[in-house]
């Protein structure tokens, strides 16, 4: 291993070999370099805009601007959405044409410079406690956040005393109510800004997480964060005018007051309690006990959406309102995508107690190596979804992808016995009749980063518990792949880190076949494998030999069956961006004929019913303008995928071989080293201490897919050492790969 640490890597011995792959044209270069400049000021112009609004200058600039505006076509409500929708929305444009003007570059891959350095995102600060682990960039982020809370309500407080001296209330219990009420408007306000960004995270294929690379299961920790920031500010909110009202007795009387000008109050009791439902069934405890109550709970999202918007009216609203556009649109389109039956070519049930999938794919809609989707069968459930890690490469194959699944709980359960039961079917039929003999599922995504990152390390050290170790199966089948095919690919040395309860799940390693897929690998990568077997303290006595309770189930291979769809936003650039910009003008469209035809000639002016307009003309313009976008996308797929139609069989047919191969190999051929210990846990202070020094002053990647705990003790020990770090040392660089809701 010193050896060969001290070579050049495999794949870029030579200076120049693959200096083509990273030459982009300087006009695309320069574009997407203005478009990320644009879009920086964009946001840091709209952020500062809102972090001074609480001084009194930035204050009355917004009630000119508002002032400004009144007599427009648009009315107040096209100042809020100027000021607070339009720049969220400028920049998902200004990122569909950068991501459009990159098109599909082959991963930028630099080789290392002088030596290795710190990153922001990759540099765990905290690893314990309720946040997980928090990077230092997250930590950044957190901070001025906090700031911005904390900044927001002291000058609130001081603007608000000034303006109860203005009131010339003699009574004291009448200064208090109307301090409280005017405090919890405040917080009102806050609120609102962080709903503004609460929706963002959990639009899944969303165009911003896109031009930010920020993966799904990322931006879900964001959203959890966000919401419980959100709901406990609109609970402070609800609570000081609660205890204002009840101070000035007139507590019943406002909560069920309904103005027709002005804050409707009972909409705002209605929003607040689903958010507060949503908010107590999310928490860990409840969630991790009962997720389907988590689950079902969360869809109340609608009713708080739906009455925040009767509750403040159109002109309020649209401080929050392109976040919420930009999630309808990514649930609209998810909608579709899920809406299609797709077959699952073979399907594998191991003696552990994991089952395999593999899906049928069109050949245009990619994925990388750290991707993920959401599976629903509807013959166990119409209404649970469950996301799995892609656990194949996207070079194993164009219309195909797999996953590994878990056997668990009821939902899993159910699905291995259809397997079984299919398996003895098939083995009982004849050929012939076979083809009625299948499963389907809906997909939703796939997701996951932008960029393939595990490519920029060339030294990986990946960390598994259990069924994590499904991405790095993806991530070593990638790399094996383009090593082969002499792909730009750094990786030269791997560690995979396996943890797990029994001997029984070693065969997953043998759902990759690396000898076929780059003959005599070892002589062009340093692949080590460290397996610890927790709960068996020695080797059973079948080790070495492919159980022989091993069941498998697949179609036939002439079989033409229905493949995913591709209408996700993380598909097709141009038309997903069509999708977005199409919708948007569809919805400006909408609300200046609404304006010009109806509300303004007809005097409208209650608050609450125009709320409600803006919330229809949001759902028209996506159901008419994106649902046109939409049928277009799919006659486009349709027409592409017929061209690929006669190639079908003969893939599938492959596919099916390949995965029937993979079942009758014998687990003692493989050409690895793979260092099994049984009775103990990974100690990662010895591990990571001996390969820092064995690989020298290098970047070492570090990608963990596992529990919290798991992850919790990689990101202490990659913080532990890279603080501990003298001279010339390995820098560890942390990244998670773990969905955990």
């Amino acid at each position: 291993m010193g050896e060969l640490s001290s070579q050049e890597p495999l794949l870029l011995k030579k200076d120049d070999e693959f200096d083509y792959l990273n030459k982009t044209p300087l006009l695309v270069s320069s574009t997407k370099l203005i478009l990320k400049v644009v879009m920086w000021v964009t946001f840091i112009t709209w952020a500062a805009f809102i972090f001074l609004l609480p001084t009194k200058f930035t204050n009355e600039l917004f009630g000119t601007i508002v002032r400004a505006t009144k007599g427009s076509i648009f009315g107040t409500a096209g100042s809020t959405t100027l000021i607070f929708s339009f720049p969220i929305i400028m920049i998902a444009f200004l990122a569909i044409i950068r991501l459009v003007v990159a098109g599909e570059d082959q991963p930028q891959i630099k080789k290392a410079g002088k030596g290795p350095n710190f990153r922001l995102w990759t540099f765990p600060v905290l690893v314990d406690g309720p946040f997980g682990v928090v990077t230092a960039a997250e930590m950044i982020g957190v901070i001025i956040f906090s700031v911005y809370i904390v900044w927001a309500v002291v000058m609130y407080s001081i603007r608000n005393v000034d303006i109860l001296s203005m009131y010339h209330l003699p009574d004291m219990k009448e200064r208090s109510g109307k301090l409280l009420e005017l405090t919890g408007l405040r917080f009102g306000f806050i609120g609102l800004i962080c709903l503004a960004l609460l929706f963002l995270p959990v639009a899944r294929g969303s165009v911003l997480l896109r031009a930010i690379d920020i993966p799904f299961e990322h931006a879900t920790r964001y959203h959890v964060w966000l919401g419980h920031l959100t709901m406990a500010i609109f609970s402070l909110h609800g609570l000081f005018y609660i205890i204002g009202w009840a101070i000035q007795g007139r507590l019943l009387e406002e909560l069920v007051g309904w103005k027709n000008i002005g804050i409707a109050n009972l909409p705002g009791v209605i929003s607040l309690l689903a958010g507060l439902l949503m908010w107590v069934t999310s928490l860990p405890g409840v969630r991790r006990n009962n997720f389907e109550l988590f689950f079902y709970t969360h869809q109340l999202y609608v009713v708080f959406v739906v009455f925040l918007a009767l509750h403040v009216g159109d002109f309020v609203f649209m401080m929050a309102g392109a976040g919420i556009f930009l999630f309808m649109l990514d649930r609209f389109l998810r909608f579709f995508q899920s809406r299609k039956t797709v077959d699952i070519l073979s399907a594998t049930c191991f003696p552990c107690g994991t089952v395999e999938l593999v899906i049928s794919k069109p050949a245009n809609l990619h994925y990388n190596a750290l991707g993920w989707i959401f599976l629903q069968i509807r013959e166990l459930s119409w209404l649970q979804w469950h996301p799995f890690s892609v656990s194949s490469s996207p070079l194993d194959g164009k219309h195909h992808l797999a996953i590994l699944i878990k056997v668990l709980g009821d939902w899993t359960e159910k699905l291995k016995g259809n397997i079984l039961n299919l398996s003895v079917e098939q083995s009982e039929t004849e050929p012939l009749l076979q083809h009625n003999r299948k499963i389907t599922a809906s997909v939703e995504g796939p997701y996951g980063h932008e960029s393939p990152y595990h490519l920029t390390y060339e030294n990986l050290i990946l960390v598994a518990g259990g069924i994590g170790i499904s991405p790095f199966l993806a991530i070593l089948s990638d790399i094996l792949h383009r090593i082969n095919d002499s792909s730009p690919c750094l990786p030269r040395n791997i560690l995979i880190v396996w943890a797990i309860k029994n001997s029984d799940e070693l065969p997953l390693l043998e759902t990759v076949d690396m000898e076929a897929i780059c003959p005599l690998f070892s002589d062009k990568l340093n692949l080590e494998i460290q397996t610890y077997v927790t709960r068996e303290s020695q080797p059973s006595l079948e080790e070495g030999k492919t159980p022989k309770a091993m069941h498998h189930f697949s179609i036939s291979p002439g079989f033409n069956g229905c493949r995913m769809s591709g209408l996700v936003g993380t598909g097709n650039v141009v038309w997903s961006g069509l999708y977005v910009i199409v919708s948007t003008i569809g919805f400006v469209i909408t609300v200046a004929l609404l304006d010009i035809f109806y509300i303004n000639p007809f005097n409208i002016y209650y608050w609450w019913y125009k709320g409600l307009l803006l919330i229809g003309c949001m759902t028209a313009s996506i159901l008419i303008f994106g649902g046109l976008v939409i049928a277009l996308w799919h006659l486009w797929e349709r027409k592409t995928s017929s061209k690929e139609e006669p190639q079908d069989a003969t893939k599938k047919g492959d596919i099916l071989k390949q995965n029937e191969a993979s079942l009758h190999r014998n687990f003692g051929e493989a050409r690895y080293v793979n260092n099994i210990r049984y009775g103990q846990r990974p100690d990662f202070q010895e591990i990571f201490g001996s390969h820092a020094k064995s690989w020298g002053s290098v970047d070492i990647g570090v990608i963990v897919c596992g529990p919290p705990t798991l992850q919790s003790s990689v990101a202490k020990e990659c913080r532990s050492q890279n603080l501990k770090r003298r001279g010339h040392q390995a820098i560890f660089h942390f990244n998670s790969h773990s969905f955990d809701l």
